[in-house]
Protein backbone atom coordinates (compact mmCIF):
# COMPACT_ATOMS: atom_id res chain seq x y z
CA UNK A 1 0.00 0.00 0.00
CA UNK A 2 2.33 3.07 -0.86
CA UNK A 3 0.57 5.33 -1.58
CA UNK A 4 2.72 8.31 -0.52
CA UNK A 5 5.21 7.13 2.07
CA UNK A 6 8.05 9.10 3.38
CA UNK A 7 11.79 7.79 4.70
CA UNK A 8 11.41 10.33 7.92
CA UNK A 9 8.16 11.64 9.25
CA UNK A 10 9.78 13.58 11.81
CA UNK A 11 10.96 16.13 9.29
CA UNK A 12 7.30 16.77 8.94
CA UNK A 13 5.00 19.17 10.45
CA UNK A 14 3.52 17.88 13.27
CA UNK A 15 0.18 17.94 14.32
CA UNK A 16 -2.13 17.26 17.72
CA UNK A 17 -5.13 18.03 19.59
CA UNK A 18 -5.05 20.67 22.44
CA UNK A 19 -5.08 19.34 26.11
CA UNK A 20 -8.60 20.94 26.59
CA UNK A 21 -10.41 18.99 23.80
CA UNK A 22 -13.07 17.11 23.59
CA UNK A 23 -12.64 13.66 22.77
CA UNK A 24 -15.13 12.57 20.62
CA UNK A 25 -16.95 9.29 21.68
CA UNK A 26 -17.61 6.42 19.07
CA UNK A 27 -21.51 6.24 19.26
CA UNK A 28 -20.91 2.99 16.04
CA UNK A 29 -18.26 0.66 14.47
CA UNK A 30 -20.25 -0.97 11.35
CA UNK A 31 -18.93 -3.60 8.86
CA UNK A 32 -18.69 -3.04 5.46
CA UNK A 33 -20.45 -5.69 3.23
CA UNK A 34 -18.75 -6.99 0.21
CA UNK A 35 -20.07 -6.86 -3.17
CA UNK A 36 -19.14 -6.06 -7.12
CA UNK A 37 -19.42 -2.64 -8.98
CA UNK A 38 -19.11 -1.76 -13.08
CA UNK A 39 -18.18 -4.69 -14.84
CA UNK A 40 -17.76 -7.02 -11.56
CA UNK A 41 -14.52 -5.44 -9.39
CA UNK A 42 -14.93 -6.47 -5.87
CA UNK A 43 -15.95 -3.55 -3.86
CA UNK A 44 -16.83 -2.79 0.35
CA UNK A 45 -19.81 -0.96 0.63
CA UNK A 46 -17.76 1.25 3.96
CA UNK A 47 -21.18 3.21 4.88
CA UNK A 48 -24.13 0.42 4.63
CA UNK A 49 -26.19 0.06 7.70
CA UNK A 50 -25.19 4.04 8.70
CA UNK A 51 -28.09 6.37 9.63
CA UNK A 52 -27.84 9.00 6.80
CA UNK A 53 -27.71 11.94 9.41
CA UNK A 54 -24.33 10.69 10.87
CA UNK A 55 -23.06 10.36 6.83
CA UNK A 56 -24.33 13.54 6.10
CA UNK A 57 -22.27 15.49 3.57
CA UNK A 58 -20.63 12.06 2.92
CA UNK A 59 -23.64 9.63 1.20
CA UNK A 60 -21.37 6.36 0.03
CA UNK A 61 -17.81 5.31 0.05
CA UNK A 62 -16.53 2.08 -1.47
CA UNK A 63 -13.19 0.54 -0.99
CA UNK A 64 -12.13 -0.87 -4.64
CA UNK A 65 -10.02 -4.18 -3.97
CA UNK A 66 -7.47 -4.64 -2.44
CA UNK A 67 -7.01 -7.16 -5.26
CA UNK A 68 -4.45 -8.92 -7.66
CA UNK A 69 -5.74 -9.45 -10.49
CA UNK A 70 -3.99 -12.36 -13.26
CA UNK A 71 -3.23 -11.18 -16.31
CA UNK A 72 -6.71 -10.46 -18.42
CA UNK A 73 -8.70 -10.20 -15.06
CA UNK A 74 -8.66 -5.90 -14.58
CA UNK A 75 -12.34 -4.89 -15.13
CA UNK A 76 -13.71 -1.03 -14.83
CA UNK A 77 -17.27 0.17 -15.30
CA UNK A 78 -19.01 0.68 -18.41
CA UNK A 79 -20.08 4.74 -19.27
CA UNK A 80 -22.33 5.82 -16.64
CA UNK A 81 -24.43 9.30 -15.88
CA UNK A 82 -23.79 11.14 -13.12
CA UNK A 83 -26.02 14.38 -11.55
CA UNK A 84 -26.15 16.30 -8.42
CA UNK A 85 -23.20 15.64 -6.41
CA UNK A 86 -19.18 14.39 -6.67
CA UNK A 87 -17.54 11.52 -7.19
CA UNK A 88 -13.46 11.23 -5.10
CA UNK A 89 -11.66 8.36 -6.72
CA UNK A 90 -8.63 7.66 -4.65
CA UNK A 91 -5.97 5.11 -6.14
CA UNK A 92 -3.37 3.75 -3.70
CA UNK A 93 -2.39 1.27 -5.24
CA UNK A 94 -2.20 0.38 -9.65
CA UNK A 95 -3.74 2.71 -12.21
CA UNK A 96 -6.84 3.91 -13.79
CA UNK A 97 -8.49 5.71 -16.74
CA UNK A 98 -11.13 7.77 -16.74
CA UNK A 99 -13.21 9.75 -19.33
CA UNK A 100 -16.10 12.03 -19.17
CA UNK A 101 -18.51 13.32 -22.41
CA UNK A 102 -17.14 16.61 -22.20
CA UNK A 103 -13.64 15.19 -23.06
CA UNK A 104 -12.11 15.76 -19.66
CA UNK A 105 -10.24 13.04 -17.91
CA UNK A 106 -6.77 11.51 -16.95
CA UNK A 107 -4.72 8.66 -15.77
CA UNK A 108 -4.21 8.45 -12.22
CA UNK A 109 -2.01 5.66 -10.41
CA UNK A 110 -0.83 5.18 -6.89
CA UNK A 111 -1.66 8.25 -4.42
CA UNK A 112 -3.40 10.66 -6.63
CA UNK A 113 -6.88 11.60 -6.40
CA UNK A 114 -9.45 12.07 -9.42
CA UNK A 115 -12.10 14.99 -7.96
CA UNK A 116 -15.25 14.95 -10.55
CA UNK A 117 -18.02 17.76 -9.68
CA UNK A 118 -20.29 15.93 -11.86
CA UNK A 119 -22.94 18.89 -11.23
CA UNK A 120 -25.92 19.87 -13.71
CA UNK A 121 -24.61 15.77 -15.44
CA UNK A 122 -22.19 13.95 -17.79
CA UNK A 123 -21.46 10.48 -18.51
CA UNK A 124 -18.16 8.93 -17.29
CA UNK A 125 -16.45 5.60 -17.72
CA UNK A 126 -13.31 4.20 -15.44
CA UNK A 127 -11.46 1.36 -16.47
CA UNK A 128 -7.96 -0.40 -15.98
CA UNK A 129 -5.85 1.00 -19.18
CA UNK A 130 -4.96 -2.02 -21.76
CA UNK A 131 -1.40 -2.96 -20.32
CA UNK A 132 -2.93 -3.73 -17.24
CA UNK A 133 -5.29 -5.45 -18.21
CA UNK A 134 -2.67 -7.71 -20.24
CA UNK A 135 -0.23 -7.90 -17.22
CA UNK A 136 -2.54 -7.87 -14.13
CA UNK A 137 -1.37 -6.67 -11.26
CA UNK A 138 -2.32 -5.41 -7.78
CA UNK A 139 -5.44 -2.79 -7.81
CA UNK A 140 -6.76 -0.98 -4.67
CA UNK A 141 -8.41 2.42 -4.15
CA UNK A 142 -11.71 4.44 -3.21
CA UNK A 143 -14.70 6.14 -4.44
CA UNK A 144 -15.92 8.31 -1.86
CA UNK A 145 -19.43 10.31 -2.80
CA UNK A 146 -19.79 13.94 -1.72
CA UNK A 147 -23.02 15.86 -1.78
CA UNK A 148 -23.74 19.24 -3.25
CA UNK A 149 -25.98 21.86 -2.02
CA UNK A 150 -29.10 22.55 -4.05
CA UNK A 151 -27.56 25.85 -5.10
CA UNK A 152 -24.71 23.50 -6.78
CA UNK A 153 -25.93 20.70 -8.07
CA UNK A 154 -26.66 21.93 -11.34
CA UNK A 155 -23.33 23.65 -11.77
CA UNK A 156 -21.12 23.28 -14.83
CA UNK A 157 -19.11 20.11 -14.48
CA UNK A 158 -15.24 19.91 -13.39
CA UNK A 159 -12.20 18.23 -12.43
CA UNK A 160 -9.68 17.99 -10.00
CA UNK A 161 -6.48 16.08 -10.67
CA UNK A 162 -4.73 15.56 -7.06
CA UNK A 163 -1.40 14.26 -8.07
CA UNK A 164 -0.20 12.30 -5.25
CA UNK A 165 3.07 14.46 -4.66
CA UNK A 166 0.65 17.31 -4.00
CA UNK A 167 -1.10 16.01 -1.18
CA UNK A 168 -0.43 17.51 2.29
CA UNK A 169 1.90 15.73 4.45
CA UNK A 170 1.87 15.61 8.41
CA UNK A 171 2.75 13.69 11.26
CA UNK A 172 1.88 13.05 14.77
CA UNK A 173 4.78 14.58 17.76
CA UNK A 174 6.53 11.37 17.79
CA UNK A 175 6.23 10.45 13.99
CA UNK A 176 3.92 7.13 14.41
CA UNK A 177 1.71 8.14 12.28
CA UNK A 178 1.90 9.91 8.63
CA UNK A 179 -0.93 12.22 7.60
CA UNK A 180 -2.00 12.43 4.09
CA UNK A 181 -4.40 15.76 4.01
CA UNK A 182 -5.91 15.09 0.44
CA UNK A 183 -8.51 17.37 0.67
CA UNK A 184 -9.69 20.37 3.63
CA UNK A 185 -7.77 21.61 6.60
CA UNK A 186 -6.25 19.98 9.43
CA UNK A 187 -4.46 22.35 12.26
CA UNK A 188 -3.97 24.92 10.08
CA UNK A 189 -2.59 22.76 7.37
CA UNK A 190 -4.62 22.94 3.68
CA UNK A 191 -4.76 20.15 1.54
CA UNK A 192 -4.66 20.40 -2.55
CA UNK A 193 -8.57 19.82 -3.04
CA UNK A 194 -11.45 21.90 -3.56
CA UNK A 195 -14.50 21.07 -2.55
CA UNK A 196 -18.16 22.79 -2.84
CA UNK A 197 -18.75 21.25 0.76
CA UNK A 198 -16.61 21.81 3.00
CA UNK A 199 -15.15 18.57 4.17
CA UNK A 200 -11.78 16.99 5.25
CA UNK A 201 -10.48 13.94 3.88
CA UNK A 202 -7.34 12.51 5.13
CA UNK A 203 -5.41 8.89 4.71
CA UNK A 204 -3.45 8.02 7.76
CA UNK A 205 -0.91 5.18 8.04
CA UNK A 206 -0.23 4.64 11.78
CA UNK A 207 2.60 2.09 12.48
CA UNK A 208 2.08 -0.62 15.33
CA UNK A 209 1.33 0.53 18.57
CA UNK A 210 1.17 4.16 17.31
CA UNK A 211 -1.37 6.37 18.05
CA UNK A 212 -3.19 9.83 17.16
CA UNK A 213 -5.20 12.18 18.97
CA UNK A 214 -6.26 15.13 15.87
CA UNK A 215 -8.07 18.58 16.44
CA UNK A 216 -11.44 18.02 14.82
CA UNK A 217 -13.70 20.74 13.71
CA UNK A 218 -16.20 21.14 15.88
CA UNK A 219 -19.21 21.86 12.88
CA UNK A 220 -18.08 18.34 10.80
CA UNK A 221 -19.04 14.82 11.57
CA UNK A 222 -16.12 12.75 11.94
CA UNK A 223 -15.87 9.06 10.40
CA UNK A 224 -12.83 7.03 10.66
CA UNK A 225 -13.02 3.76 7.95
CA UNK A 226 -9.86 1.11 8.14
CA UNK A 227 -8.36 0.01 4.91
CA UNK A 228 -5.63 -2.50 6.15
CA UNK A 229 -4.62 -3.65 9.73
CA UNK A 230 -6.47 -3.38 13.41
CA UNK A 231 -6.65 -0.79 15.91
CA UNK A 232 -9.30 0.96 17.91
CA UNK A 233 -11.24 4.13 17.95
CA UNK A 234 -12.08 7.17 20.44
CA UNK A 235 -11.08 7.29 24.01
CA UNK A 236 -12.55 4.30 24.82
CA UNK A 237 -10.42 2.15 22.52
CA UNK A 238 -13.26 0.37 20.63
CA UNK A 239 -11.98 -2.23 18.27
CA UNK A 240 -11.45 -1.60 15.10
CA UNK A 241 -9.96 -3.62 11.72
CA UNK A 242 -10.15 -4.11 7.99
CA UNK A 243 -13.75 -3.05 6.99
CA UNK A 244 -14.79 -1.05 9.03
CA UNK A 245 -16.07 2.40 10.09
CA UNK A 246 -16.70 4.38 12.96
CA UNK A 247 -19.02 7.08 13.48
CA UNK A 248 -17.65 9.73 15.84
CA UNK A 249 -20.00 11.78 18.01
CA UNK A 250 -19.67 15.24 18.76
CA UNK A 251 -16.49 16.99 19.95
CA UNK A 252 -13.01 18.60 18.96
CA UNK A 253 -10.77 15.68 18.74
CA UNK A 254 -10.71 12.22 17.39
CA UNK A 255 -8.33 9.47 18.66
CA UNK A 256 -6.89 6.42 16.16
CA UNK A 257 -4.92 3.46 17.81
CA UNK A 258 -2.92 0.71 15.97
CA UNK A 259 -2.68 -2.46 17.69
CA UNK A 260 1.23 -3.36 18.61
CA UNK A 261 0.41 -6.45 16.28
CA UNK A 262 -0.28 -6.45 12.79
CA UNK A 263 -0.58 -8.82 9.94
CA UNK A 264 2.57 -9.86 8.25
CA UNK A 265 1.00 -8.75 4.84
CA UNK A 266 -0.19 -5.29 6.48
CA UNK A 267 2.24 -4.30 8.52
CA UNK A 268 0.61 -0.95 9.68
CA UNK A 269 -3.08 0.50 10.49
CA UNK A 270 -4.26 1.89 7.23
CA UNK A 271 -7.08 4.57 7.92
CA UNK A 272 -9.17 6.87 6.47
CA UNK A 273 -10.58 9.86 7.98
CA UNK A 274 -13.61 11.76 6.75
CA UNK A 275 -15.43 14.91 8.09
CA UNK A 276 -17.58 17.52 6.53
CA UNK A 277 -20.60 20.40 7.13
CA UNK A 278 -23.73 18.79 7.24
CA UNK A 279 -25.49 20.18 4.16
CA UNK A 280 -29.22 19.17 6.22
CA UNK A 281 -31.57 19.25 3.08
CA UNK A 282 -33.92 16.82 1.95
CA UNK A 283 -32.12 13.95 -0.60
CA UNK A 284 -33.51 12.38 -3.13
CA UNK A 285 -31.03 9.20 -4.39
CA UNK A 286 -31.33 6.62 -7.08
CA UNK A 287 -28.70 4.83 -8.65
CA UNK A 288 -26.01 7.82 -10.39
CA UNK A 289 -28.65 10.82 -9.34
CA UNK A 290 -28.54 12.65 -5.70
CA UNK A 291 -31.28 15.33 -5.90
CA UNK A 292 -33.37 17.31 -3.24
CA UNK A 293 -36.92 16.31 -4.65
CA UNK A 294 -38.61 13.06 -6.54
CA UNK A 295 -39.62 15.24 -9.34
CA UNK A 296 -35.87 16.65 -9.76
CA UNK A 297 -34.97 12.84 -9.72
CA UNK A 298 -37.34 12.05 -12.65
CA UNK A 299 -36.00 15.10 -14.54
CA UNK A 300 -32.48 14.12 -14.45
CA UNK A 301 -33.60 10.40 -15.92
CA UNK A 302 -35.99 11.94 -18.33
CA UNK A 303 -32.59 14.16 -19.57
CA UNK A 304 -30.30 11.30 -19.40
CA UNK A 305 -32.39 9.48 -21.59
CA UNK A 306 -32.78 11.91 -24.14
CA UNK A 307 -29.08 12.73 -24.59
CA UNK A 308 -28.70 15.93 -22.33
CA UNK A 309 -26.08 14.70 -20.51
CA UNK A 310 -23.75 14.01 -23.12
CA UNK A 311 -22.76 11.16 -25.36
CA UNK A 312 -20.13 9.04 -25.53
CA UNK A 313 -17.52 10.10 -27.52
CA UNK A 314 -16.81 7.68 -30.72
CA UNK A 315 -13.45 7.21 -30.30
CA UNK A 316 -14.11 4.76 -28.37
CA UNK A 317 -15.77 2.80 -30.79
CA UNK A 318 -18.93 2.76 -28.82
CA UNK A 319 -22.60 4.66 -30.21
CA UNK A 320 -22.79 8.58 -30.30
CA UNK A 321 -25.93 8.32 -28.62
CA UNK A 322 -25.28 7.36 -25.30
CA UNK A 323 -25.53 3.87 -23.21
CA UNK A 324 -29.67 2.90 -23.26
CA UNK A 325 -30.98 1.90 -19.74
Amino acid sequence: MPAVTVENPLALPRVAAPADAVARPVLAVTTAPSGFEGEGFPVRRAFAGINYRHLDPFIMMDQMGEVEYAPGEPKGTPWHPHRGFETVTYIIDGIFDHQDSQGGGGTITNGDTQWMTAGSGLLHIEAPPESLVMSGGLFHGLQLWVNLPAKDKMMSPRYQDIRGGNVQLLTSPDGGALLRVIAGELDGHTGPGSTHTPITMIHATLAPGAEVTLPWREDFNGLAYVLAGKGSVGAERRPIHLGQTAVFGAGSSLTVRADEKQESRTPDLEVVLLGGRPIREPMAHYGPFVMNTRDELMQAFEDFQKGRLGTIPAVHGMTETGPQG
